[in-house]
């Protein structure tokens, strides 16, 4: 068993650049993070690729998603990365700067407490809300609502999690903010209560 705390947990096999990891962070066997932060207690597990994403707090993201879905230069002449990656192919030639600052400007923000199920697709410039859902091998193509769940090719919202005022007072109270003293307290009543009973007695 894995025991996590303030600095993050990286597997051997994963590659972590020019990113920021919170407290109680997990990054997984043969994931990928670059030019990203995320927030802590969020994970994600095998072989999953994050670049150019801010990921909140409890981000609960499975296997083989990919955060970033590199965009190819689709209005050139050419889709080919020799076209942008030109130091690779041709002696003297510099990459193309201002393709790849384009492309770090489609950034990915993803909310607080959120679900990425396994093999999902989050393509660039979508910002995902809390306690959002995306389901197994969906491909994200719109911004999902605060609490939306989100499945398919591409992905379209099924339903809510909760009602308006459920999701409202959520968002305010914001438990994702406490400390590590207080989630630990309140943990038999994240287990135990409904979600009516733990705003009740959480809720400001």
């Amino acid at each position: 068993m894995t025991r996590l705390g303030e600095q993050p947990c990286i597997h051997p096999t994963a590659q972590v650049s020019n990113s920021t990891l919170g407290r109680y962070t997990e990054i997984g066997a043969g994931c990928h993070v670059s030019r990203s932060s995320i927030g802590d207690y969020s994970y994600c597990v095998e072989n999953t690729q994050i670049a150019y994403a801010t990921i909140g707090k409890f981000a609960n993201i499975a296997s083989h998603a990919r955060i970033y879905a590199s965009m190819h230069p689709m209005e050139r002449a050419s889709l080919h990365h020799f076209t942008y990656r030109s130091a690779w192919y041709f002696e003297g030639e510099q990459d193309d700067q201002e393709f790849f600052d384009w492309r770090a400007g489609q950034g990915i923000s993803i909310g607080h407490d959120t679900w990425i199920g396994h093999g999902a697709v989050i393509m660039p410039g979508i910002t995902i809300g809390n306690g959002a859902i995306i389901g197994s091998n969906a491909v994200v193509t719109k911004d999902v609502a605060d609490f939306g769940i989100a499945v398919g090719v591409p992905a379209r919202t099924i339903k809510q999690r909760f009602t308006d005022d459920v999701a409202s007072r959520l968002d305010a109270m914001a438990w994702w903010d406490w400390d590590h003293e207080k989630l630990h307290e309140a943990l038999p009543d994240f287990r135990k209560l409904g979600i009516e009973a733990f705003l009740e007695k959480y809720a400001p």
